[in-house]
């Protein structure tokens, strides 16, 4: 078989920036010497692409002109076409002057690339959430998580001389020029590529065989492995369950598996434009867009933050511009008389139709310790996430209390630890005086200091919920994106509890006279920064319970609690 002669990458090249030889000896050498910051998990994921080319033609982290005209044109400042912003935000004061070097450094220290910078220039979270993911909603992933980033942004030539090392699953990590070069083996010029970043069940199974022969090519199954929606199956799980199935149920010779180091962005009809642009790196000329691609699920008000098909009118828009074509599919259902899968408009009148919704595989199922049934999944799918996701009631899960001091959330906390003790769950309660007192000592209470103290929280309650415990949070967390950053460390298994009392109920109870002081101090011109007094407090717009801390017993209170979590199957009915 001849070898395929696949799509041209974006822009007509593969961008390399990784450095090799005496260059990168020399580079190395020098580092020590440099200025250095470090860079997230994000940058890191966005810089490997780069490195790469798979955001060909972005040589570098977008400048000024790059950024304005994408995030109000979607457009870098030549004219093309490029749908999301791609920046490396930084603290001026750890910056060198312009036009000196400067280390990007990852969270081991190690060092992974060396700028020369060339642009410094300031950026607002507000305006960029707005124009690149249409929502201001602290739901949005990432829209809390901009909040943390720097305050400028940062742009410059880039070297490369250590690209980011991976332990996992190596044999499937491939540059953008290595997946293509396989695919040119398999001998097929169309190629359409999958995203997923959820495990594969029968439905996928069968829309990518589909649009593979539709096409009359080769299939690039392409998960992320880099960030994905808070929540999501951990790419561990994902990638055993992907390999199996390509073992066992795909063409070889016509599929290939190649693993994705994307820091998704959840912006829905725009990401699906990147995720295009992406596959075209890739070698692939066909995309599969279907319901709600790269959504991040619902808003504060429970809306969705993009329709369900946005992400397909809009990749219909723009397909011969990016050169990649749509392949659009539908919701699928399963016809039990048929033994197949045909799309809801192809649904026989009278026909019997089934059907299991992401929801019910982890409420009915995965919660409940059954295995899904073999006509919705494979058994070593099904296998692999029951051994992964025990039932609902063996899963660590956090208890998150918010409202304003003295709203009564250290009384409920108390008397909840006793009902879960009773009911055999081991807990770990993390009360925000108590953390600042040993895990944030020498913090203040500017917004900075509150957020940190609150992430650290966040963090430690995310760790002890994957491990499988029970974690009970008590602190004003007053700020809504940065309970939301807390929520994604945490997962799926966060449940905020908002003790919703007046700021007088609160201030009648005050025995240490914390408001009293606050009030005199602002008097006196001398602002504290108190909560309910001379700092605000963001209420949750939809918390999972709400409690009032006036007019009922914290024991009642915590028995509301109690009856949730049974309802939900974090504990048994007794």
């Amino acid at each position: 078989m001849s070898k395929a002669k696949l799509i041209t990458p974006y822009g007509g090249k593969l961008v390399n920036l990784v450095v090799e030889g005496k260059e990168r000896e020399e580079l190395l050498a020098r580092a020590p010497k440099l200025p250095s910051i470090k860079i997230t998990m994000r940058n890191l994921c966005d810089l490997e692409l780069l490195a790469t080319g798979g955001f060909s033609p972005l040589t570098t982290f977008m400048g000024k002109a790059d950024y304005e005209r994408v995030l109000h044109e979607m457009r870098l400042a030549d004219g093309t076409l490029f749908p999301l912003p791609i920046t490396l935000t930084a603290d001026p004061k750890e910056l060198p002057t312009v036009g000196e070097d400067i280390v990007l450094r990852n969270a081991t220290n190690d060092v992974i690339a060396i700028m020369t910078l060339e642009e410094v220039y300031h950026w607002d979270p507000a305006t960029e959430a707005a124009l690149a993911y249409g929502s201001t909603d602290p739901r949005h992933p990432m829209v809390s998580e901009m909040e943390r980033w720097g305050k400028v942004c940062i742009s410059g030539p880039l070297k490369v001389v250590n690209m980011p090392k991976y332990h996992d699953f190596v044999e499937l990590r491939r540059t953008p020029a290595q997946v293509r070069a396989l695919l040119e083996e398999m001998g097929h010029d169309n190629v359409v590529a999958f995203q997923t970043r959820n495990p594969l069940h029968r439905i996928h199974e069968e829309l990518t065989k589909r649009a593979a022969a539709q096409v009359q090519g080769s299939l690039l199954i392409h998960p992320v492995v880099g960030m994905t929606k808070p929540g999501d199956v951990d790419h561990y799980t994902r990638v055993r369950i992907y390999k199996a199935l390509v073992e066992n149920y795909y063409d070889k010779n016509s599929t290939l598996l190649s693993l994705l180091p994307l820091a998704m962005r959840m912006a829905g009809p725009r990401e699906a434009l990147l995720h295009a642009i992406i596959r075209r790196n890739h070698g692939a000329n066909h995309f599969i867009v279907g319901r709600d691609h790269a959504g991040p699920g619902k808003d504060s008000s429970g809306k969705p933050f993009y329709g369900p098909y946005d992400a397909q009118e809009i990749m219909q828009k723009y397909e011969a511009e990016i050169g990649v074509k749509m392949i659009p599919f539908e919701e699928l259902v399963y016809l039990p008389d048929e033994d197949r899968y045909v799309e809801q408009k192809d649904v026989p009148p009278g026909a019997r139709t089934l059907n299991i919704s992401g929801t019910q595989v982890r409420d009915e199922y995965l919660a409940k310790g059954k295995l899904l049934p073999e006509w919705f999944t494979r058994p070593e799918t099904a296998e692999i996430l029951r051994e992964m996701y025990p039932p609902r009631h063996k899963q660590g899960f956090c208890i998150w209390f918010t409202g304003l001091s003295g709203s009564g959330k250290t009384a409920t906390t108390q008397v909840l630890t006793s009902l879960l003790l009773e009911r055999g769950r081991q807990i770990t309660v993390l009360d925000g005086d108590v953390v600042r007192t040993h895990l944030s000592k020498g913090l203040g209470f500017s917004k900075e200091d509150r957020d940190t103290n609150i992430l650290r929280i966040g963090f430690v309650a995310g760790e002890i919920v994957r491990a499988g415990g029970v974690v009970i949070c008590a602190a004003i967390s007053p700020y809504r994106a940065t309970r939301n950053e807390a929520r994604k460390m945490v997962g799926e298994n966060f449940i905020t509890v908002y003790m919703d009392t007046p700021v007088e109920v609160c201030e009648q109870r005050d025995v240490k006279g914390l408001y009293a002081k606050a009030r005199q101090a602002m008097q006196e011109g001398k602002p504290m920064g108190f909560t309910g007094v001379d700092d605000p407090y963001e209420p949750p717009i939809d918390p999972e319970i709400t409690l009032k801390g006036y007019g009922s017993t914290p024991e009642e209170n915590a028995r509301i609690i109690i009856k949730y979590l049974e309802e939900k199957g974090f504990l048994n009915h007794i």
